[in-house]
């Protein structure tokens, strides 16, 4: 193969690799025999310089997104009481879907009082709200390694005041995930 031969065949390499990342036709390539390129004419315009976009993809846990039903991880109880009201039934079914789907989610469900009543009280009040809602979401298939319950009683209040507003607040069960 002769020096013409040699650079007439690595020209068309170059252009047949230009033409498959160029959206702009560069020249029409064929092969006669004898292994000799022949190129038709080249393009009147040199061909625009590749230009990469890169979108951000921001992949966010169901846990994370304020729109989603998991955003809410608060259920709250009547005074003196450890029933869980049928509007929060929504809600721990799907907290029990999304630690069925994802088998490393794990969830401490953490039970609180009011400051009224004393303080053993309180926390006895605390812990039968947590196993209400933890025994809920194993009757909804999380397996119960996946949950603990444990009571703060009263020491953990959302709102500090001393009035029924802050005291509503502070009777509820809140799910902690401690895994994802």
């Amino acid at each position: 193969m002769t020096t013409g031969h040699v650079k007439s065949l690595s020209l068309l390499v170059m252009l047949t690799a230009l033409a498959g990342c160029s959206s702009t036709k560069i020249a029409e390539v064929s092969t006669p025999p004898a292994a000799q390129a022949v190129v038709s004419a080249p393009a009147k315009t040199a061909p625009a310089p590749m230009q990469a976009t890169v979108k951000s993809v921001v992949v966010t846990s169901p846990l994370d997104d304020p729109q989603s039903p998991l955003a809410k991880r608060s259920v709250f109880f009547d005074f003196d009481d450890f029933l869980i009201h049928k509007s929060d039934l929504a809600l721990i079914e799907a907290h029990a879907k999304y630690l069925t789907t994802n088998k490393s989610a794990k969830v401490r469900v953490e039970g609180n009082a009011d400051e009224k009543g004393g303080r053993e009280y309180n926390l006895a009040l605390g812990q039968r709200r947590a196993e209400a809602v933890r025994k809920s979401l194993v009757l909804l298939g999380v397996p119960e390694t996946h949950l603990e319950a444990i009571s703060y009683g009263m020491e953990k209040p959302v709102d500090p005041s001393h009035n029924e507003e802050a005291w509503a607040k502070n009777r509820r069960v809140d799910l902690k995930y401690i895994a994802r």
